[in-house]
């Protein structure tokens, strides 16, 4: 081949390229964003509007049902689901992959824009819009520092106007959140005697209010050579302002004086702030909490290392005058550098194995230099490639790159090794080279090309899971394709210039006695048994079916459950408790205070470090022998903070040492459930975020009109659940209860008619005096405050209370609101949900984590949902199965077809490669043999660790389908070679071509195998991601070579007679391509 002999005869270019790539690559570390996981390119628009002091019922029916009329039928919307809830209603719309997120921004708006009839008092929807793997990479408590008594709560103005500012400047952050600051507002605070002094109502306060807050535009008028913009502007943004508006105006007759009565002579006005509807406390102090949310594609690294350095200057320059103090409760990176690290330490640790099999093998330090010079050229020229397409660097994508090590020397080592054999026969340093590296390279570009397309469907996957598995494709693909170029043009370079001349018989010189015994009785062995079958085709028949039936048994009776994707094992447990509805929020925050005090015993102090066990070697006692137990004592908590709001509370904490992180589920779910009637949860944080599906939660969708029917049998499936599932985790959604308490007002519409007043001049009463009436929005510097109407106390402490509200009639009375109405204490809904425009009660359940969630699924529809559909349900009710249970079979199903798709791939470019559709028939009977291998390799870890058949570990089995035939097409393609070059006779030639391919094949095996052993036993950091698609990869590489090598030579024994008309066909030609014409 002439590409092969000028890079031969030009080494110093080949060399020269070489450091090119190497240095390319190195640029390209520079400037690819490093994160935990890969981007999820998967558009959420969430619409949320307010309503202040409106039901949930009241919400959904004046709200969210005519929102989500219009927003039915979007284009690329894939779900949609809303909540609607006191004062407030949120729609999330998530569209497919393919979507344009610009483009859904303005469909959506469009639709917003022709909903029309919303309540006067609710405001504008507004639209924010993120990817749905949009976690913060951070979280902050600001705390008052010693001697500092001002509440934490008063300083959320301060919060929001320093630090996020100054936290939202620094590159690479989207958006920075503030919780736990009350908001500031303008007050009316009103005086019933002095409204009914005026005979006015509070009608009349709330309508002269918002019809004095106003900015309009009045068009433009032309002047000489300028235009002018006309607007008509009142803003009530100063309590002065407020004060001289207006109420009423009256001339008197007689003297023509002008009585005016203004918003100051029936109320006083200030500025304060909103009462508190949530508690935010860090290892028992109150404080306010700050997250950042990271640019998509921004280098998570650099991004926090800009980060700390606004929170250092903060806390050195502003904060200590303001009497406060951030500090950080949650990084990311940490977790980022450690699996980073490990991935790193395993590539490194990976190549050093490698390169002690293939020392063993050669046993010269100039051919294993040379073999291992493919190992950092492709690794670090694949950096290129990810730069290039936009890819950053993750624990997936190094995970690939960790995998392409032990296969990247796998085409150098064929050629390599075909070179030795040439040069063993004593031939010259440039023949061996350009035979040695002509013969083969038809086959490892094969090997190469069908390692490659099994990746093609992987690609096209529209699929959210497809977005993870493209970052290993484009890692192992571009690594493999480097180290075809590297093995056809730098090892033969290299061979030539640097390998010395005595090569012959090196191993026979160098021997190892045991490993070399072993090695020579093993092919000794595989080359008579190869001899036996090929000659009695009776018991090659027989070899071959007991081979791939017990191959097809095995996967078959072994192959684990379904999983979707592994959560892994960061060092954060969120727990969450819904508490019976109706409490209050002193209520909630006395208990989460009971669950600090139950935890406080955890606690590790300030400088407190992890306690470490001794190693094993130093625990060994003599009398009587044994290995002492390694005692630690109880896992300590690094951080503890909860958040108790209106209808939950939210609690998380992290271990001083991360790898115990999990000992502290059991203690945090003891304090969510140490109150009756509470639901929720204590979990490690997932991994990968919504946008891959998150947990691994079932989603039981209840759905229909009635929502009391929903409760009733939502709370039906809860019991059955417990009964099938003692240890899973459920938590309903909303709840199973109607809802909170309520106080309801029946209008007395006489009686109000003969007062001069309506229901609505009622409600409006009721709602001032009791919680405030929120008026209209103000503009104040570069902030929108709520303009409030209150009475001058509020603090109704019972039911009966709400009865003695007054209410200001026309004629100057001040009634109670129970001669105007009747009181009734009912219940209504908390929350109301909708999924796809139905009413819906959800039950997320976590099964345990020793159960897959192929197996839960199958629990859930036979043993939960199925005898309640028996048992029949009301009508127009449904139950059905989403979440990640969804996600998975839609996933699975993909794959499935992938898998098939990859296989039928591999197959065509084999045609390609050897011009016929019988050879590469032979070549993928190896595949159902490497199947095999890899459920063996999964069940063995399996004994050590729970591993689930996650979709990652199932990548495996698609790279298996494109690295497993290499073996055989060495075989095959070294058979053709003597058939056609050599004119060997067919049984000849096959046992000469496993005789000569025992070695390399043995070879790239085992360098293939301990370059990848690292990222299967080694423990720690993302080590869950990719240690079941680990075990499948070795176990189905090991047990296919040997495999391969029992049933390919008799396989080509039943097509000698094709080989027979291509005898001696390239008699004359030793170098060129090889094809199959018959």
């Amino acid at each position: 081949m002439k590409f092969i002999e000028l890079a031969v005869k030009r080494p110093v270019a080949v060399l020269s390229v070489v450091l090119m790539v190497v240095l390319m690559g190195f640029l390209a570390l520079k400037v690819i964003p490093i994160q935990l996981t890969p981007d999820v390119r998967k558009p959420l628009l969430i619409i949320q509007t307010k309503w202040p002091g409106a039901s949930p019922a009241e919400v959904e029916k004046e709200i969210v049902i005519p929102q989500e009329e219009r927003l039915k039928g979007l284009e690329g919307l894939e779900r949609m689901e809303s909540r609607s809830r006191r004062g407030r209603s949120q729609i999330t719309l998530e569209f497919n992959v393919n979507t344009d997120r610009n483009q859904s921004i303005l469909l959506v708006n469009n639709r917003l824009q022709q909903v029309t009839g919303l309540p006067e008092e609710s405001d504008e929807p507004v639209l924010r819009t993120r990817d749905t793997d949009d976690n913060p990479i951070a979280w902050f408590t600001v705390e008052t520092r010693p001697g500092n008594s001002r509440p934490i709560r008063s300083y959320g103005d301060f919060v929001d106007d320093i630090v996020r500012d100054r936290l939202e400047r620094v590159d690479g952050v989207a958006l920075v959140n503030v919780y736990g600051g009350n908001e500031s507002e303008i007050r009316v605070i009103v005086d019933p005697k002095r409204l009914a002094h005026f005979r006015m109502t509070i009608t009349e306060l709330n309508n002269a209010l918002r019809g004095t807050n106003i900015n309009l535009s009045a068009g433009e008028v032309d002047e000489g050579k300028r235009q002018y913009t006309v607007r008509t502007q009142s803003e009530l943004n100063t309590v002065k302002r407020v004060k001289e508006v207006v109420l009423r105006a009256k001339i008197d007759p007689a003297t023509g004086r002008i009585f005016r009565v203004r918003v100051g002579d029936v109320a006083s006005v200030e500025f304060g702030h909103k009462k508190r509807d949530a508690r935010i406390r860090n290892r028992g102090k109150n404080a306010i909490v700050v997250s950042t949310i990271r640019d998509t594609g921004a280098n998570v690294i650099e991004t926090m290392k800009g980060i700390r350095k606004v929170v250092e200057e903060l806390n050195r320059e502003i904060m200590p005058e303001a009497g406060l103090i951030i500090n950080q409760v949650r990084d990311d990176t940490v977790y980022i550098n450690y699996a980073i690290n490990l991935v790193t330490q395993n590539i490194w640790l990976g190549g050093s194995l490698a390169a002690i099999i293939l020392f063993l093998f050669l046993r010269s330090f100039g051919a294993t230099a040379v073999v291992t010079l493919a190992i950092p050229v492709s690794v670090i020229g694949s950096f290129v490639a990810l730069a290039a397409l936009g890819r950053s660097i993750n624990v997936i994508s190094l995970a690939g790159i960790a995998f392409a090590v032990g296969m990247v020397v796998d085409a150098a080592i064929v050629v390599l090794e075909n070179i030795y054999r040439h040069r063993e026969r004593g031939e010259s340093k440039l023949d061996g080279a350009l035979k040695g590296a002509g013969e083969v390279w038809g086959a490892i570009m094969a090997s190469a090309l069908t390692t490659v397309v099994v990746f093609a469907p992987i690609l096209v996957m529209n699929l959210v899971v497809g977005q993870l598995f493209r970052d290993i494709a484009v890692a192992l693909s571009v690594a493999v394709l480097l180290s075809l170029i590297v093995s056809i043009t730098v090892v033969p370079a290299l061979a030539n210039k640097f390998l010395g001349d005595n090569t012959q018989n090196l191993i026979n010189r160098r021997r190892i006695p045991i490993l070399d015994s072993f090695a020579s009785g093993f092919s000794i062995l595989i080359f008579n048994f190869t001899k036996i079958v090929i000659q009695n085709r009776a018991l090659g028949a027989l070899v071959i079916i007991c081979i791939c039936g017990f191959a097809g048994l095995g996967t078959w009776a072994f192959l684990p459950k379904l999983s979707y994707l592994p959560s892994g094992n960061q060092n954060f447990i969120l727990a969450i408790a819904n508490p019976p509805p109706g409490y209050n929020l002193k209520t909630l925050n006395d208990m989460a205070t009971k669950t600090e005090n139950m935890t406080r015993r955890y606690w590790a102090k300030s400088g407190e470090k992890p306690k470490k066990c001794a190693p094993w070697y130093a625990r060994i006692e003599i009398f009587p022998p044994k290995i002492k137990e390694c005692d630690i004592g109880d896992v300590r908590m690094e951080r503890f903070w909860f958040v108790t709001r209106s209808t939950s509370t939210f609690m998380g904490t992290s271990a001083t040492d991360p790898t115990r992180a999990k000992e502290l589920i059991p203690i945090m779910r003891r304090a969510v459930f140490s109150e009756p009637g509470t639901f929720g949860f204590a979990k490690q944080r997932a991994l990968f975020g919504r946008g891959f599906g998150g947990s691994e939660i079932i989603d039981l969708d209840i759905t229909g009109p009635n929502l009391e029917t929903l409760l009733s049998l939502a709370r039906e499936g809860v019991e059955i659940l417990r009964q099938e599932f003692p240890a899973a985790r459920i938590r309903p959604k909303p709840g199973l209860e109607l809802g909170a308490p309520e106080v309801r007002l029946v209008p007395n519409l006489l009686r109000l008619a003969d007062v001069g007043l309506t229901a609505r001049d009622l409600g409006l009463s009721v709602d001032v005096f009791n919680d405030g009436l929120r008026v209209t929005e103000v503009t104040r510097g570069s902030k929108r405050i709520d303009l409030t109407l209150r009475g001058l106390t509020d603090k109704i402490t019972s039911t009966q209370g709400i009865g003695n509200l007054p209410v200001v009639t026309r004629t100057g009375q001040i009634l109670p609101a129970s001669s105007l109405a009747k009181l009734d204490v009912t219940e209504g809904p908390t929350q109301i949900r909708h999924l796809e425009r139905i009413r819906t009660v959800t039950l997320q359940i976590r099964p345990p984590e020793n159960i897959a969630l192929e197996t839960a699924i199958q629990r859930v529809r036979e043993n939960v949902i199925l005898p309640m559909v028996k048992q029949g349900l009301p009508s127009g009710v449904r139950l059905t199965m989403s979440g990640t249970a969804d996600e998975l079979n839609k996933t699975w199903n993909a794959m499935l077809w992938n898998l098939l798709i990859a296989v039928a791939v591999v197959y065509l470019v084999l045609a390609i490669l050897f011009e016929s559709f019988v050879f590469p028939i032979l070549i993928m009977f190896s595949v159902p043999l490497a199947t095999a291998g890899g459920v063996a390799g999964l069940s063995i870890l399996n004994i050590y660790t729970f591993q689930a058949l996650d979709m990652l570990t199932l990548l495996g089995f698609v790279i298996l389908v494109g690295t497993v035939v290499n073996n055989a097409i060495l075989l095959v393609h070294q058979t053709l070679y003597h058939v056609r070059v050599q004119a060997m006779n067919a049984n000849e030639a096959i046992a000469e071509a496993t005789r000569n391919r025992i070695r390399p094949i043995f070879m790239s095996t085992l360098t293939s195998v301990f370059g990848m052993l690292p990222l299967v036993v080694m423990p720690g950091a993302g080590s869950e991601l990719y240690r079941g698609l680990g075990s499948v990869v070795l176990g189905g590489l090991a047990l296919s070579a040997v495999l391969t090598l029992l049933i390919i030579p008799p396989l080509l024994s039943f097509v000698a007679p094709i080989l027979r008309r291509q005898q001696g066909i390239l008699a004359n030609e030793t170098t060129r391509p090889l094809a199959a014409k018959h």
